[in-house]
This record gives C-alpha cells, structure tokens and sequence, in this order.
C-alpha cells in the first residue's frame, strides 16, 4: 500500500446532489479514468470532513458504501485504499461505463437547457484546470 495521494474532493452544491453521492461519484471517475489506481490510499475521513468543512459521518458514509460495493477497502490503523482489483476492469466494460457516463451528463445537461457543445467546452475547461478532469 502507498501513502495518500493529493486527491481533492469538489462539492457542487447546486447540483441538488447529495454530498456523499457526489464524493462517491468523483472516487468512480477517478478510478474508471486511472487517476486512483488501485492500493492507493484515499485522504483520511477527517481530512476530507475539514478540506470541505462537511460533517465527518458524510464522508464515512460515503467511504462505508464505496466498502459495501468492492472499490475501497479500509484497514483498521492503516486508512483507506482503492481496491486493487477495482482497476483490473477490462478495457471495453471501462468504456461502455464511461459512455453511460457521457450520456447521462449529457442528458442532464440538455434538461437544464445547455448543448453538448457548451457541455464539451465546460468539461475541456475542467481538465484543463488541473489535468485530471475532477
């Protein structure tokens, strides 16, 4: 296992997405996208609660859920680590996932009155912000 990475969690609160959805969201992507490869360990719950000044049993229950469903594993006295066989997913799973992903915000976009196009240049401005698109 390796120490933690710089992994920063965002909050939209306009979305109307629930807080510990959107940390769940964020640590799927940067998974399915090789930013979180697996064994590596995740901020401390603390950490997170105090970066985004939320409560701490937020983040534990998003971590909790993200343990139920195979992608972390935490250790008693060690943290919280990526599933090592989390990104074992192979290639064309990892696409078509993605592509559900590309749909679905798309979709959303478009409900809230915005064009792929201007869906597109926002989420090219969002890589290009820091180079890992979350």
């Amino acid at each position: 296992m390796t120490d933690p990475v710089p992994f920063r969690f965002r909050l939209d609160n306009s979305t109307g997405v629930p807080v510990y959805r959107q940390l769940i969201d964020q640590v799927l992507l940067a998974v399915a996208s090789g930013t979180l490869p697996g064994g590596i360990q995740l901020p401390t719950v603390r950490q997170v609660a105090v970066d985004l000044a939320i409560n701490p049993n937020t983040v534990m229950r998003a971590y909790r859920e993200m343990e139920i469903r195979g992608i972390l594993t935490t250790q008693q006295g060690l943290g919280t680590f990526v599933t090592p066989s989390t990104v074992k997913e192979d290639e064309a799973r990892r696409q078509a996932r993605l592509s559900r992903l590309a749909a679905d915000c798309a979709a959303k976009a478009g409900a809230e009155g915005f064009t792929v196009q201007e869906l597109t240049l926002c989420l090219n401005e969002l890589a290009a912000g820091d180079g890992s698109g979350s």
